[in-house]
């Protein structure tokens, strides 16, 4: 395959970030003052806070999986998910996003690096679930039967993101990497354009704004993610 006038091979990475689902009605979470819902993010988004406040940590997340019933995947899941079906070769699709809006517009090779929000996380035994509804503080584990054990399955700050050996090797042996609807500001995810730059692969950033990282990237693309992720799609495979 051609991208602007240079030949790209067959592996593929795509990261995707909150810009990605904003189009959809998902909230981006962190304000320009750093706040996320009117929270410090140290009171909903680290393990100390949990420790501190389970009740306030319990209803944030479970407002946040709330939502989820009231919004839907837009043009650019849809688009990801041609991508992955009809690509080739070698494909990997990492988010940054909690939301299960990816898989419900079909993408299956998929790695959730920050968790998911439809899922909990059992401090008692260590047993990962799926989780509909709400949890709150008296959620029981159906592995063991301890209450009041199960937090969101959520990678907070602090925490080591998901399968970061899997996503490391994907991005050193891929052809062409690529960002959505990411800020470059949060890391390990914020590095990955450098590591598929030393390697030698094409980096295309598509953002609503240029990220902290755009200086990496061959090329930047500008726009909604509803908008631009199709387009790109259609041209990468016509």
């Amino acid at each position: 395959m051609v991208a602007d006038g240079r030949r790209i091979g067959d592996s593929l990475v795509i990261l995707t970030g909150a810009g990605m689902s904003a189009d959809s009605g998902v909230p981006t979470f962190r304000a320009a003052d750093g706040l996320w819902e009117g929270h410090r993010v140290e009171e909903v988004a680290t393990p100390e806070g949990f420790a501190r406040d389970p009740a306030l940590v319990h209803a944030f997340y479970d407002a946040r999986r709330a939502h989820l019933a009231a919004v839907e995947p837009n043009a650019g899941h849809l688009a990801l998910a041609r991508l992955e079906r009809e690509w080739p070769g070698n494909f990997l699709l990492v988010t940054q996003n909690v939301d299960d809006l990816h898989e419900r517009a079909g993408s299956e090779r998929l790695i959730h690096m920050h968790g998911e929000l439809q899922r909990g996380w059992c401090l008692a035994c260590d047993h990962r679930l799926p989780w509909a509804g709400a949890m709150g503080e008296g959620a029981v584990c159906p592995a063991c039967a301890a209450t009041g054990q199960v937090r969101p399955d959520i990678v907070w700050f602090g925490e080591m993101p998901y399968q970061m050996d899997r996503i490391d090797e994907a991005i050193r042996t891929c052809d062409l990497f690529v960002s959505i609807g990411t800020s470059g500001a949060v890391y390990p995810a914020a590095g990955f354009v450098q590591t598929a730059r030393y390697v030698g692969a094409r980096c295309l950033e598509l953002n609503l704004d240029p990220s902290q990282g755009s200086i990496f990237f061959d090329e930047t693309r500008l726009g909604r993610a509803s908008e631009i992720v199709p387009r790109w799609v259609d041209e990468l495979l016509d």
